[in-house]
């Protein structure tokens, strides 16, 4: 999806909402974050909540 089509987007080129910065973690900080999921049991909320979080990153990433 290309930053012109994305609805929060459209909005910011409106004048009525703007694209949130995305915080960057250290290598460091994702090494742990991946180690402590790796650990979750399989099906676990957190992990799908992780994969929309992703998701959610890509959109903003291209909104600004």
């Amino acid at each position: 999806m290309d930053a012109e089509s994305h609805p929060v987007c459209r909005a910011a080129a409106g004048g009525v909402a703007a694209c949130p910065p995305v915080v960057e973690y250290s290598t460091e900080f994702q090494a742990q974050a991946a180690e402590e999921l790796a650990m979750l049991p399989d099906g676990s909320a957190i992990v799908e909540m992780m994969g929309d979080y992703l998701v959610m990153r890509d959109q903003v990433r291209a909104c600004g």
